[in-house]
């Protein structure tokens, strides 16, 4: 992400009064998922499997539109 021309995606989920803001790039896709796993994983959190589900989902068809 040094150089000007690495995008960097942003994808966003409000639940409630809570917002989990995910930035990444192409380089780090696998990484993103993973985050998704262990943010699902955290019982102090309110991020279910189910939005770890989603956001995999909408990463991956970002990666296939790119």
């Amino acid at each position: 992400m040094n150089q000007l021309d690495d995008a960097t995606n942003v994808l966003a989920l409000v639940k409630g009064e809570e917002r989990y803001i995910f930035m990444y790039d192409d380089a780090n896709l696998a990484e993103t998922i993973r985050m998704f796993g262990r943010f699902a994983s955290n019982k102090e959190l309110s991020f279910t499997w189910y939005d770890a589900a989603v956001l995999s989902s909408r990463v991956r068809a970002a990666e296939n539109d790119a």
